[in-house]
């Protein structure tokens, strides 16, 4: 990968909007940044290209994982206990909230219309045709 001074000049101009001269010491900083990290880069995949390359083992042999590698743990069982656990724990926290919100509703709720005893009450205030309307429509 080249590094192209007057690309970067550029960039530097538009973001910052101070001139920039291809000398200046910044592009040998950029420079020795991009080799170093070009390196990095090369070290670490020569590495993983290592730890993942295929062993050669003859018939009936034993493959022999490289140095440093760890097994990678493995489940056959859909859940694992700790994790039936907190499921049963979720499912009670979420049962226990459930009843809690009924019972605070059966407590805190009023009850919907008028007492029956009340509306007779009201109903013998009325004069006979109001009363006979709304006898008609509560009986709809």
């Amino acid at each position: 990968m080249a590094l192209d001074p007057q690309k970067l000049r550029l960039h530097v101009f538009e973001k910052t909007g101070i001139k920039v001269d291809v000398d200046d010491p910044i592009f040998a900083l950029v420079a020795l940044n991009e080799a170093v990290l070009e390196e990095a880069v090369e070290r670490h995949l020569a590495r993983l290209d290592g730890a993942h390359a295929p062993t050669p083992a003859a018939p009936g042999a034993a493959v022999v994982p490289p140095p440093g590698a760890r097994p990678i743990p493995t489940s056959h069982e859909p859940f694992s206990r700790r994790e039936l656990r907190l499921l049963a724990a979720a499912a009670g926290v979420a049962v226990l909230t459930a009843a809690l919100v009924l019972i605070g509703q059966a407590i805190f709720s009023k009850p919907a219309g008028i007492p029956p005893a009340k509306l007779e009450r009201a109903m013998q205030t009325l004069d006979a045709k109001a009363r006979a309307a709304f006898e008609a429509e509560l009986s709809k």
